[in-house]
């Protein structure tokens, strides 16, 4: 991504914790999607959220948007499946 990019930056997901954030910008970086906030030099800096406000905003370019949340959306499917599976096994 350049820095004279005229292409629009959009929200594709709001994580709750900075660490979330965090996990889901390294998913994308994996899967070949440029993830603003992500690099040292970050335009987007993450802040944590105080207690009981919104959560931590995760933006890509604007054409990468749709592909960028059907790979968050995976790795959520992934991850409720595995909570149910361990919480079923702890029974």
């Amino acid at each position: 991504m350049t820095e004279n990019s005229a292409e629009r930056v959009v929200v594709v997901h709001t994580a709750a914790t900075t660490s979330e954030a965090m996990v889901i910008r390294g998913l994308l970086e994996s899967a070949g999607i440029s993830s603003p906030g992500s690099g040292s030099s970050d335009p987007f800096p993450v802040r944590d959220a105080p207690e009981g406000t919104h959560g931590v905003e995760v933006y890509v370019l604007e054409p990468r948007a749709k592909e960028a949340r059907k790979v968050i959306a995976e790795y959520l499917k992934g991850n409720e499946s595995s909570a149910t599976a361990s919480a079923d096994e702890a029974e």
